[in-house]
């Protein structure tokens, strides 16, 4: 199953997806190279855009929460994966320990769904894996009830010296599904005995939008000029406003004044290309919190004191770190529904993926919202084989190659990101 496509906009999307196959060798021996130089995040997901006449990224999860909807057919990928990915942490390894996210002692069914595929994954990549949870109020182990059926053991954590673990559990891994969104606790502090993935820095209180942009339109360039091609039909344009308090004058005023700088810049783009859509842009918050993102498609448009409010509204209190980002629409359907793809990756491998779909938002919205269902890829033929002399949009192996490229361009941009922002790092260039 290849997603309907506005046939009008179709042309760049193919001729890209034909690029990419026919310098297929040469794509792969590059990012053979790239890990060999840089360490990918331990698993990732990745939000996509198609359209039309580019294809980008518009987020990067390095916390993924979506591994219910992945398909059976795509869990021998996932499992070879974290086999590769363990193996080379620590090939020693026998236990690890899952820290989720509060979803779980809440009782979200989609999320326990997520952590039953998870615990089978990583089982049947050899290791015994039991969750240990962050929360205060957890005194004594609690069985948790997925809705698929069988049993998750949900157990406080036990902090001993400078190793995690449980009260007879003494992993050598430590994988956390929770973002840390309100800040790192010390009980994860100075673990250095222990690997802790992904590490602190990459937690949603430290990350920024901003930083992870800048290194993917690295990485796109880079790529870009492998294949000959335009970056920025591969990346999103941004510009961070740095912190902001959206309730005043002031801060409303350098918003304006980005986001009326980023529309010149996609506007020329769009005339170099024959664009004929409307160019916007979304601001949003650039670190955690934030709870929407405000499409602006004219620096006037934040005259209007509603759009002022919802824009207020959206963000954290006070002064805030504020991005505003070059607007990417979608042009893929499902069932007349507007979606996106999704990626998922453990390590350097693509394992599978879905449509995030809403049939009641536009093609310039985030889909990311509720009303959202999914709709899991047709991986019956491995997207790793594509089809090369087939026709360009008509083949699904061909297309979810093509994603699944952009994908781990984003994982790489990922990796960059990480270390840029390796508080370690950052201390031996200041010494």
């Amino acid at each position: 199953m290849v997603p309907h496509l506005i046939t009008a906009l179709t042309g760049p999307i193919n001729e890209l997806e034909a690029r990419i196959l026919e310098s297929m060798p040469a794509i792969e021996r590059w990012f053979r190279l790239e890990w060999m130089e840089h360490t990918p995040a331990f698993y990732t997901s990745v939000d996509l855009r198609n359209a039309g006449y580019k294809l980008a990224p518009v987020d990067t999860e390095l916390f993924p929460r979506g591994f219910n909807h992945l398909t059976p057919q795509m869990l021998p990928l996932a499992v070879q994966a974290a086999m590769a990915a363990i193996e080379k942490i620590c090939p020693e390894a026998k236990n690890l320990l899952l820290v989720p996210g509060p979803q779980a002692l809440e009782g979200n069914p989609f999320y326990l769904t997520h952590l039953q595929r998870l615990v089978e994954v990583f089982t049947m990549a050899g290791l015994n894996v039991r969750l240990g949870s962050l929360a205060r109020g957890l005194e004594a182990p609690r069985p948790l009830a997925p809705p698929e059926g069988g049993e998750l053991l949900l157990e406080p954590l036990v902090r001993s010296g400078r190793r995690l673990g449980l009260r007879d559990f003494d992993p050598c891994t430590i994988l956390l599904n929770d973002d840390l969104v309100a800040g790192v606790p010390g009980l994860l502090e100075d673990l250095h005995e222990q690997y802790l993935l992904p590490p602190l820095h990459a937690s949603a209180a430290l990350r920024r939008k901003s930083a992870h942009c800048h290194s993917y339109e690295e990485v796109a360039k880079r790529f870009a000029k492998l294949l000959g091609m335009d970056p920025w039909l591969l990346y999103t344009m941004h510009a961070p406003c740095g912190e902001v308090d959206a309730a005043t004058e002031a801060g409303i005023e350098c918003v304006r004044t980005h986001a009326d700088a980023l529309l010149a810049k996609i506007r020329r783009k769009h005339k170099e290309y024959g664009i004929a859509d409307r160019p916007f842009v979304v601001v949003k918050s650039d670190g955690p919190g934030g709870t929407d993102v405000l499409t602006v498609r004219d620096a006037k448009d934040l005259d209007d004191p509603e759009r002022r409010a919802r824009l207020a509204r959206s963000l954290p209190a006070g002064r805030h770190d504020v991005i505003v980002q070059e607007g990417v629409p979608t042009y893929e359907r499902i069932h007349d529904a507007v979606a996106e793809p999704v990626v998922y990756m453990i390590d350097r491998y693509v394992i599978g993926g879905f449509y995030r779909v809403h049939a009641a938002r536009g093609i310039d919205e985030s889909l990311d919202a509720p009303g959202s269902r999914f709709v899991p890829l047709a991986f019956a033929e491995s997207h790793q084989l594509p089809r090369r002399g087939a026709k360009p949009g008509a083949s699904a192996p061909n297309r979810f190659y093509m994603y699944g490229v952009i994908g781990r361009l984003a994982m790489l941009g990922a990796a960059y990101e990480l270390e840029a922002t390796d508080p370690a790092t950052t201390e031996l260039e200041e010494a």
